[in-house]
């Protein structure tokens, strides 16, 4: 079996929310050591997002198994000096505070970089650094907005924001990309760097369909719900189990066979107001009504049953308790347990499968502090000063 990519390798975050947790996790997947430092009065504020998960966040058990928690608190001296003697003999360090906060305690890349060349640093923000928006607020809502993707995401009455954290995801996605990529360059060139990636940068990116569509000469999508803009028919029917069913025509052929097959309507496969997409785009009220009318009869499986041995795409609209007990995820096992201070909890396999390779970490989500006084013995504080720092609130 071939070891994990990243064993042997030290992360280092300062890290809060979802954005630089998701990134470094997955780092953490894959076998880093990663560090995460957290505030001593409550640490990460995810841990406060609800008790879902047995009593804990269910973001933050999400984003941060297999860390170790050192809760310090960074505006005392002894604390940021432990954290930079961390980050001296760390092969990464990524932050996502505040705009301004880290270069204030001497932890934004460029400083961090400039001291420690084989470093790989990253910042993650909300907008980037400079240009009129650098010190706003940067939450998710706002980032999908500020992105366009809330004009493309809804229906024609209502834009609507992605149902996850979407702009944070994406940050999170190109950190972690970025922070492989410079780890590539620095075995080759013994040099790390810095990295930064914006959150509206990210999903601007992500944006890029609609995007360049209409910057080079198309009229902005219309949002459609679940329905297809210039396919017809393509949305989500009700069964008469009550589910519902998507299914996407995506030529004639397949019409011609979803009337005859699914529908058992063959007189509609050559009838001229349905026979082309074109045609049943401009009678798209009246092709949905047909389609509904005819799955309205079935219940789901059946209806899913008939879709498929017709060859027309198909699918089950799933809720999230659905997608828990999906038949494909038990069936390929993705499913695994990790562990937690309220105990074992289910947690999905990452999505990059490397056969031959040992299986991803997926470590136990932390609790605050869990790891303190380990990991400051570490890098050298001595028994009496790491009592100092627990008699004065310096660290838990």
């Amino acid at each position: 079996m071939q070891p994990l990519p990243l064993d042997g390798i030290t992360v280092v975050a300062v890290e809060q929310a979802v954005s630089a947790p998701f990134a470094t996790r997955q780092l953490a997947d894959l076998g880093a050591r990663v560090i995460k430092i957290e505030r001593p009065d409550g640490g990460d504020f995810a841990r406060g997002y609800d008790t879902a998960a047995r009593g804990l966040a269910s973001h933050f058990v999400w984003t941060n198994r297999g860390k170790h928690s050192l809760a310090i608190d960074l505006k005392d001296p002894r604390g940021l000096a432990a954290v930079r003697r961390l980050i001296a003999d760390a092969d990464v360090f990524v932050q996502n505070l505040a705009q301004g906060a880290a270069a204030r305690l001497g932890l934004d890349a460029a400083t961090l970089c400039a001291r420690h060349p084989r470093l790989v640093a990253v910042d993650i923000s909300g907008y980037g650094v400079g240009g009129p928006y650098a010190d706003k607020r940067a939450y998710d809502m706002l980032v999908q907005c500020e992105a366009g993707l809330v004009s493309v995401t809804g229906t024609p009455e209502q834009p609507v924001k992605a149902g996850i954290p979407a702009a944070d995801i994406a940050a999170a996605m190109y950190a972690y990309s970025g922070v492989l990529a410079a780890l590539l360059r620095r075995a080759t060139t013994g040099v790390g760097g810095p990295v930064e990636v914006s959150m509206l940068e990210a999903l601007a990116e992500w944006m890029g369909h609609p995007l360049h569509h209409a910057m080079h000469g198309g009229a902005p999508p219309a949002r459609t719900g679940l329905a297809h803009a210039v396919i017809a028919p393509y949305d989500a029917f009700p069964t008469a189990d009550g589910a519902r069913v998507l299914l996407s025509v995506q030529n004639d052929r397949e019409w011609r066979r979803l009337a005859e097959q699914v529908m058992v309507r063959p007189e509609l496969a050559h009838d001229p107001a349905y026979a082309t997409n074109a045609a049943r785009t401009a009678h798209r009220e009246q092709t949905n009504a047909l389609v509904a009318k005819a799955l309205a009869e079935l219940d789901t499986d059946e209806a899913l049953r008939r879709l498929e041995e017709a060859g027309i795409a198909c699918a089950r609209l799933r809720d999230v308790a659905d997608v828990a007990a999906h038949p494909q995820l038990a069936a390929r096992e993705r499913w695994r347990e990790v562990d937690s201070p309220a105990g074992p909890l289910r947690a999905m396999l990452p999505p990059v499968t490397m056969p031959g390779a040992v299986e991803p970490v997926m470590g136990a989500v932390p609790a605050l502090g869990q790891h303190t006084e380990e990991v400051l013995r570490g890098v050298g504080v001595t028994d009496g000063e790491i009592a100092a720092m627990r008699r004065d609130g310096v660290i838990v």
